[in-house]
């Protein structure tokens, strides 16, 4: 569970950007190709800690493995 601010906040704007990624019609793939770039722009800008980048991309796998968090809502 993440409980860093910077860290919640990253997983935030990865997890809203892989669902509009994914509405454009980007995929699995895609996704994971975005996710690599961002966390090495983390780890080479030092912007968090090496620890929290590694608990930031463990929860992010997690989200793009569930197929849940990419269904079409009807409301």
């Amino acid at each position: 569970m993440l409980q860093d601010a910077a860290t919640i906040r990253h997983y935030q704007i990865l997890t809203d950007r892989f669902v509009t990624l994914w509405n454009q019609g980007y995929r699995q793939d895609d996704l994971r190709l975005y996710l690599d770039g961002y966390l090495n722009a983390l780890k080479q800008g030092n912007v968090i800690e090496p620890i929290l980048v590694h608990r930031l991309e463990e929860e992010v796998w997690r989200f793009l493995n569930d197929p849940s968090n990419f269904e079409m809502s009807y409301y």
